[in-house]
């Protein structure tokens, strides 16, 4: 268990949030740069990371649920691109790769859920998290500012994020995602992703 306490770079982006949820998450959530706004009072937000591939889709609710009792009120998690775009354009989202029905098994414990797209996955995975046929793709550099890097990134993010919209999992739509991150340990100047 970690406190979060959100330090917004130009590269955290928000598919977020000022509208109302439904059921257990009733009112409006919003950012004035200093917290997250919930039912119009600041909230101290208590997360658990659980990375979903790292177990079998039939441990995540009691993974979810214990986290729950033990005081988490956000699971966060990685979107694992190298686990999902096993090659340019053809995804997988298959057992433990299944990300929206973990989202929907998080909803289901009525918590709320940071998504951290990417694309690097700073938690010991391999390549960081991203696809290794990136590696290949002539004129890649992993962590510049380059366009075939920018190129499919962006097209993973857009891809995820229509996901999740399709799904009706932000916030807005009365999902449990409050917040999506791009990345935080990039830091480049006037980049822009979507």
């Amino acid at each position: 268990m970690n406190f979060f306490f959100f330090f917004f770079s130009p590269f955290l982006f928000f598919c977020f949030l000022t509208s109302s949820f439904t059921s257990c998450f009733a009112g409006n959530v919003t950012y004035d740069r200093r917290s997250l706004i919930i039912d119009g009072q600041r909230k101290l937000l208590i997360s658990a990371a659980i990375h979903y591939p790292r177990s079998v889709p039939g441990m995540w609710p009691g993974l979810v649920q214990t986290a729950k009792e033990g005081g988490v009120d956000v699971i966060e998690s990685y979107v694992f691109w190298n686990g999902h775009e096993l090659s340019p354009g053809k995804y997988n989202f298959e057992g433990r790769y299944d990300l929206v029905k973990f989202v929907k098994i998080v909803q289901q414990a009525g918590m709320y859920m940071i998504l951290r797209i990417g694309p690097f996955v700073a938690a010991e995975w391999n390549f960081g998290g991203v696809p290794v046929w990136l590696h290949y793709v002539p004129g890649t550099v992993f962590r510049t500012d380059n366009e075939p890097f920018k190129h499919y990134m962006q097209n993973f993010t857009t891809f995820i994020v229509n996901l999740m919209k399709q799904e009706k999992l932000f916030a807005p739509q009365g999902g449990p995602i409050i917040l999506a991150q791009a990345s935080a340990s990039l830091n480049l100047d006037n980049f822009q992703l979507i």
